[in-house]
């Protein structure tokens, strides 16, 4: 066998370095490689919420998977804020279509054999439409999790997102969501003290 040589694992290493919520001051940085990981166990958990209380029978290791890798793209097209990806209809084809561009190229680089098995992570069209649901709802989640630290932190800046995911969120046609929001999300808010305390 040849010698094999990539560079997809240090493309993927700077997703450290890509700052989220650009447009906005934040008093929390984060980067799209911790709330890919956020979001990878949220949507875990969706997922075994579903199968378990309602009936659902999603493979939530295949779900997590996917969901680490759900903003693989912005290694190569950066972070575009919510605002503007969604600003015009001709905005989100285009970045759309950017998107799957990114895909593409980040899967030429990884070896032949290797693809087939990423292609199911990262391009979005090969993952079932009811993990990227789950995915998405996690992704939100995510988001509004964000947006509630922020404003404990005293930054008002992300006040209109805050309400917007509320909405979102609230209307969600998701069981699971609901249930994860009653069951999980209230705790996200307490000190360390207040966490130690509740066991």
């Amino acid at each position: 066998m040849n010698e094999i040589t990539s560079t997809f694992y240090a493309y993927l290493s700077r997703l450290r370095w890509i700052k989220r919520w650009g447009l906005k001051r934040n008093v929390l940085d984060e980067n799209v490689m911790e709330h890919s990981w956020e979001v990878s166990v949220i949507a875990h958990t969706l997922a075994l919420i579903k199968n378990r209380y309602y009936d659902g029978n999603v493979d939530a290791n295949a779900i997590a998977a996917a969901a680490l890798y759900h903003d693989i793209t912005e290694v190569i097209t950066g972070d575009l804020p919510t605002p503007i990806k969604y600003h015009s209809p001709e905005i989100n084809v285009a970045y759309k279509q950017i998107e799957k561009q990114a895909e593409i190229e980040l899967l030429t680089l990884l070896p032949a054999e290797l693809r087939a098995d990423y292609q199911v992570l990262i391009q979005h069209d090969m993952i079932p439409e009811e993990h990227v649901q789950i995915i998405k709802a996690a992704d939100k989640i995510s988001a509004y999790l964000k947006c509630q630290a922020e404003l404990k932190a005293g930054n008002r800046e992300f006040e209109m997102a805050s309400e917007q995911l509320v909405l979102t969120l609230g209307a969600s046609d998701q069981p699971e969501v609901m249930f994860f929001m009653k069951a999980f999300v209230p705790s996200c808010g307490l000190t360390l003290d207040g966490l130690m305390k509740t066991y």
